[in-house]
């Protein structure tokens, strides 16, 4: 059973820093995609940012310049280095990996103050 544990959220201030990280374990094949969406009260869940196993990567318009995605295949890990936050980025993370279907973690609480 393939599991994702996310883990770094919490409370900063705007124009602060975090780093989200999720571990992968269980899997028998290798990770494709991993990615991290975040969802907001009363919102859908959104991409923010997805790393193919070679290091291509894609960004939610909101987030480019200011979040950088990275993996690590080798340890199954997949990070988010969010800097500049501001109060709109306040959600709940969640990681996300593609194997043979889509896995979810459970999310991790980021709250951006003003």
């Amino acid at each position: 059973q393939v599991q994702l544990v996310e883990s770094g959220g919490g409370l900063v201030q705007a124009g602060g820093s975090l780093r989200l990280s999720c571990a992968a374990s269980g899997n028998r094949f290798s990770i494709n995609t991993m990615g991290w969406y975040r969802q907001a009260p009363g919102k859908q869940r959104d991409l923010v940012a997805t790393i193919t196993r070679d290091g291509s990567t894609k960004y939610a318009d909101s987030v480019k310049g200011r979040f950088t995605i990275s993996r690590d295949n080798a340890k199954n890990m997949v990070y988010l280095q969010m800097n500049s936050l501001k109060p709109e980025d306040t959600a709940v993370y969640y990681c996300q990996a593609s194997i043979v279907r889509v896995y979810w973690g459970q999310g991790t609480q980021v709250t951006v103050s003003s």
